[in-house]
């Protein structure tokens, strides 16, 4: 791997983790076309863990006030202030891991090939742009989670493990469709992503330990660095282009990168 192929995979992994834009997709179709060598299990590890700092840092005084609202909640059996957001995450993790832990092998086997990841990209694409479009047109705009809510995004957030599909794609548009605001479906979905990217990166880390291959720890550092830059300004820029103008310009993107993919 050399610096080109560093860079690369990093402003990918910065950029498209959090965008509901499929990160496999892109992943797919930038080694395809220059022909570029496996990264290593090395490289994955330092990107996943730059994305999780970046996330970590945005969210740090919510992250805080979640922690000791979540400890209070337990003392108290009463939900007060962020407690019910942090439940949430940690109830709304459930779900995926379990998928992960029974059916990882499986979906790696099966699920891996250009036509699902590109078929996933579209569908779960117009899935997002219906979400949005419905949420417009009722006008729901709830500012609160639900236990149900909880229950049905962590169902959603399970078929992110389909390879085109984009975790946080599915979980910002299960949140819509439930009802929940723009702002809130965002930071729910975002924080979600705490977790599952942490146990990614815990899993990773094991099988780095089983790793033969030499490490290029310059490489390495160059690229947890421009991930980890490149993750946290997409995230500023995202909730407030969302916002303004809402999903459509993402949905449309993932139908075109679906195509592409097809008629690779």
């Amino acid at each position: 791997m050399d610096i080109t192929q560093t860079i690369a995979l990093a402003l990918i992994q910065g950029l498209t983790e959090f965008l509901p834009v499929s990160s496999s997709a892109h992943l797919v179709i930038l080694p395809k076309f220059l022909d570029w060598p496996d990264q290593g299990l090395a490289f994955d590890v330092a990107l996943h863990f730059a994305t999780l700092c970046a996330i970590v840092y945005y969210y740090r005084l919510t992250l805080v006030e979640m922690s000791k609202d979540f400890a209070c909640s337990i003392v108290t059996r009463k939900m007060q202030g962020q407690s019910m957001l942090a439940w949430a995450v940690l109830l709304g993790t459930i779900p995926v891991g379990l998928t992960g832990l029974f059916f990882k092998d499986s979906i790696e086997l099966n699920l891996r090939s250009y036509e699902v990841v590109a078929f996933a990209t579209i569908f779960f694409g117009f899935l997002l742009g219906f979400s949005d479009w419905l949420h417009r047109f009722l006008g729901r705009s709830r500012e609160f989670i639900r236990s149900s809510d909880i229950l049905i995004v962590g169902l959603f957030q399970a078929l992110a493990l389909i390879p085109g599909t984009s975790r946080s794609g599915i979980t910002i548009t299960a949140a819509l469709l439930i009802g929940l605001s723009r702002s809130l479906s965002i930071k729910y979905a975002f924080l979600l992503s705490i977790p599952v990217i942490a146990l990614a990166t815990l899993l990773k880390t094991f099988d780095l330990v089983n790793e033969t291959n030499q490490v290029d720890w310059t490489l390495l550092l160059i690229g947890f660095v421009i991930a980890l830059i490149t993750a946290y300004t997409t995230i500023v820029f995202f909730i407030r282009l969302v916002e303004r103008i809402g999903f459509m310009p993402f949905v449309i993107y993932r139908i075109l990168l679906g195509v592409t993919l097809l008629l690779l």
